[in-house]
């Protein structure tokens, strides 16, 4: 099992904790579905048509985790998914076949939808990297891929492995009816019984969602045809990713926190203390880590 990336040094510290992640992970999650055998997987054995939130929080977790979680956490949480996944298995209503969530080729794409996604959307939103980074990124993700089951070899592991992945695996893809409807919960999700409170702003989440449906490739856009087109719409996703962002980076975190469920926002304070015992200057939070031997911020900034 490899170490988490918890080094504030690491380019998946910086994509990971910007906050235009929410997006990302939305849009991957869209992405994903358009695997009509992942998309059966998700379909039949888990509770994403009833708490599509609780999907992409536990999602949350496990990046939150493996970034900036200790080695022992990191690899109990990878444990614990992959004792889940060997014990489930679907079938595809369309050729009849039994299938495992743990198979291979379904770990992979689930592995390159979310990394890629998370990739592109955070650099859209306004997070700068150069195509060294790039490559730099989607190596961690190779290696922290083993959590799930997969060796490092398996996956991609630089910016050009990961665009003849996706070219390869695009005839496989389409917009199921469960696709689709899928898309249209990540829009307008259930909310979470922890944030009835916030009830009165689940409007503001569509915002939220049409970016992230508007942020995937042309191509998937143009297989769902859930949302229209509309004239400019790329500019303005580009121009709304950045305000959020700027608008997520301007919240302090504990009112930031109230999004995560509890055990994120622990594992957040751990790595908190555990920076600040190895010299780290931590008053910025994680986002703004500084390194003990050299003053300037090492982390994002908005």
């Amino acid at each position: 099992m490899p170490p988490t990336v918890a080094d504030p040094q690491s380019i998946t510290w910086r994509i990971h904790l910007d906050r235009a992640m929410w997006v990302a992970g939305v849009r991957a999650l869209m992405l994903q579905a358009l695997h009509p055998v992942a998309m059966q997987g998700v379909w039949q054995r888990s509770d994403f048509r009833d708490d599509p939130t609780g999907r992409l929080l536990r999602t949350t977790h496990f990046v939150a985790v493996t970034t900036y979680g200790s080695p022992e956490e990191a690899e109990e949480l990878g444990a614990r998914i992959r004792r889940v996944h060997a014990r489930l298995s679907f079938t595809d209503p369309r050729t009849g076949r039994r299938h495992r969530v743990d198979e291979h080729d379904l770990l992979v794409w689930v592995h390159c939808a979310e990394v890629v996604s998370y990739l592109e959307v955070v650099s859209r939103a306004g997070q700068r990297l150069t195509a060294a980074e790039a490559d730099r990124y989607i190596a961690e993700q190779a290696r922290a891929a083993a959590y799930v089951g997969l060796a490092p070899e398996e996956v991609p592991a630089s910016l050009v492995g990961m665009r003849r992945y996706l070219a390869d695996v695009r005839h496989r893809l389409r917009a199921t009816p469960e696709a689709v409807r899928a898309v249209r919960f990540l829009l307008w999700p259930k909310v979470p019984e922890r944030l009835r409170a916030l009830a009165p702003l689940k409007p503001l989440w569509f915002p939220i969602g049409a970016m992230a449906y508007h942020s995937l490739p042309e191509w998937a856009r143009r297989t769902y045809r859930v949302l229209p087109e509309l004239p400019g719409g790329q500019a303005a996703t580009t121009a709304g990713l950045a305000a959020l962002r700027r608008t997520l980076h301007a919240v302090p975190d504990p009112a930031y926190h109230r999004l995560f469920d509890e055990r994120t926002v622990r594992s957040a304070r751990a790595a908190r203390e555990r920076l600040a015992a190895a010299g780290y200057d931590v008053r910025g939070g994680l986002i703004g880590v500084r390194r003990p031997d050299r003053p300037g911020a090492v982390a994002l900034r908005p």
